[in-house]
C-alpha cells in the first residue's frame, strides 16, 4: 500500500471490487489517500472510461508534463484530448507537444501572450465546445481558474489534480490563493499528497471533493550505464551525484551545491534542468569553490532514460507533491537520497533511500558519504526502490482511481 505517516493516522478500511481492491487511508483532517492493489481480475474497466480534455501550461520538461502524458496515453481509447497553453513562439519545438503526439495523443495548441487571460479563455471555451468532454481535468493554478471557468460556462465537470504548492514570493503566493478559491468550485480535486490535502480543507475546499492520490508511473526503458555517460559527457571512473528538476527555490538546488562543497572531491553533480534561478545558482558554485564539480547539462529531452549515469540521485526539495523524478530513479534502480518532504514519505521508507530533513546540506553531505563507503547497502536498497516502485505503483490501478473521480464529479456536475 502507499500511505507514509500522514496519510495512515487514521482508521484503514477496505474494499474490495470485482476489478480493483483499493484500500483508504484517513488523514488527520479526515481526507482520503487512496493506495492501489492490484487487479483482483482479469476484467478490463477501459470501456467505461470518460472522454477527456487534459488543460495545461506545461513547461518544456517536469513532473507535471510527464503525469499528463502518461494519462493522457492511458485514456486514448477513450479520446482523450491534451489543451497545451504555451508561449508564442514555442508551438513547433515544445517537447511535451511532440512527446504527446509521438503518443499517438492529439493536442491543441493555445497559444497566448504571458497575461491574454481573455484570449485563453475564449480558446478554451472554443475548443471544449468543439471536442465535448465529459470532463476537464485541468492542472496548475492558471489553467484551474482560465479552464475551470470555461468548463464551468459549459457545464462540463471539472476536476483539478494539485501537484504540490510552491511558494516562493508574492506573486506564486497571491496565484496560489486566486487557484484555492477556483478549486472550491470544482466538481473534483485530487491532491497527490496528504498534506496538499490539509492545505486544501483549511482554504475551504470541501472535503467531500478531495481525493488523496499519489501519482502512478508508466517504465521506461533505461539505457545502459556507460551510454548514459557518454549521452552526458560523463567520464568513465568519476562518482557522479545526479539532480534533476526545476532550478527554482522550492526544488532546493542551493541546497546541493552546499551539499557538494561538503563532500568528498571524488563526486562530481551532474545537474539536468532549467528555470528562474539558475544564474544565483552558478555564482553560488563559484562561492563555494564547486564551479569546477558541476555540469550544467540544461534540459535533457529524455532525460528519465539517463538515470543509470549516475551514483547517486539526489532530491534536495524544500517542497513537494509526489514526484515522479523519485520514480524515475527507483526505475534505474538508483541509490536515492532525499528529502522528507510532500508525498516523498510515502514513495519512499528508510529500506530503500537515505532520507533526511529539508535544508540539511551536511546531511545530504553525509549519506554521499555513506553511499560512496557502503557500496553494497546502497545497492540493496536500490533494488528494494525498483521493487515497491514495480509493486506498489501501478499505472493501471492509478488511471482507474482517477477514472473514479471522473464519474464523480461528472455525475455531480449533471446533478447542479
Amino acid at each position: 500500500m502507499f500511505g507514509g505517516e500522514e496519510c495512515a493516522t487514521g482508521s484503514i478500511s477496505q474494499r474490495d471490487s470485482a476489478d480493483l481492491a483499493i484500500g483508504y487511508a484517513y488523514s488527520p483532517t479526515g481526507s482520503v489517500c487512496i493506495s492501489f492493489v492490484y487487479p483482483r481480475a482479469v476484467k478490463s474497466v477501459h470501456s467505461d472510461r470518460l472522454r477527456v480534455l487534459h488543460v495545461l501550461a506545461p513547461s518544456r520538461e517536469g513532473g507535471l508534463e510527464r503525469v499528463v502524458t502518461m494519462l493522457s496515453t492511458m485514456q486514448a481509447e477513450a479520446g482523450v484530448h491534451v489543451a497545451a497553453v504555451i508561449d508564442p513562439g514555442s508551438e513547433r519545438d515544445h517537447p511535451f507537444i511532440a512527446g504527446l503526439e509521438a503518443r499517438g495523443v492529439p493536442v491543441s495548441r493555445v497559444v497566448v501572450g504571458g497575461r491574454s487571460y481573455l484570449e485563453e479563455y475564449r480558446a478554451l471555451r472554443d475548443l471544449i465546445a468543439r471536442i465535448k468532454p465529459d470532463v476537464v481535468h485541468t492542472h496548475g493554478y492558471r489553467s484551474d481558474v482560465i479552464g475551470g471557468a470555461a468548463a464551468r460556462r459549459a457545464k462540463i465537470a471539472m476536476v483539478s489534480t494539485v501537484h504540490g504548492f510552491t511558494g516562493g514570493g508574492i506573486r506564486n503566493r497571491i496565484n496560489e490563493v486566486i487557484q484555492r478559491f477556483a478549486l472550491r468550485r470544482s466538481a473534483g480535486v485530487i491532491a497527490v499528497a496528504a498534506p496538499i490535502v490539509d492545505r486544501l480543507v483549511s482554504a475551504g475546499v470541501p472535503r467531500s471533493r478531495i481525493s488523496c492520490i499519489p501519482n502512478g508511473f508508466t517504465r521506461e526503458i533505461q539505457l545502459e550505464r556507460s551510454a548514459a555517460r557518454e549521452r552526458l559527457g560523463i567520464a568513465d571512473g568519476k562518482l557522479v551525484a545526479g539532480w534533476v528538476g526545476r532550478l527554482s527555490h522550492e526544488k532546493g538546488a542551493d541546497v546541493m551545491l552546499r551539499a557538494l562543497s561538503e563532500t568528498d572531491d571524488n563526486w562530481i553533480l551532474s545537474i539536468i534542468g532549467d528555470g528562474p534561478d539558475l544564474d544565483s545558482l552558478r555564482r553560488l558554485a563559484v562561492q563555494l569553490g564547486v564551479v569546477d564539480r558541476i555540469t550544467w547539462h540544461g534540459p535533457v529531452s529524455g532525460a528519465a532514460s539517463l538515470f543509470s549515469a549516475f551514483d547517486a540521485f539526489v532530491l534536495s526539495s524544500r517542497t513537494e507533491g509526489t514526484p515522479i523524478v523519485l520514480f524515475e530513479a527507483m526505475d534505474a534502480s538508483v541509490p536515492i537520497v532525499a528529502t522528507t518532504v510532500g508525498g516523498v514519505p510515502d514513495v519512499l521508507t528508510d529500506a530503500d533511500a537515505l532520507l533526511v530533513g529539508p535544508d540539511d546540506p551536511s546531511a545530504i553531505a553525509n549519506a554521499l558519504g555513506e553511499i560512496q563507503q557502503n557500496r553494497a547497502a546502497a545497492r540493496e536498497r536500490s533494488f528494494h526502490a525498483r521493487g515497491r516502485l514495480i509493486s506498489a505503483f501501478s499505472d493501471a490501478a492509478w488511471a482507474d482511481a482517477v477514472n473514479a473521480v471522473y464519474k464523480t464529479a461528472a455525475h455531480r456536475a449533471a446533478q447542479r
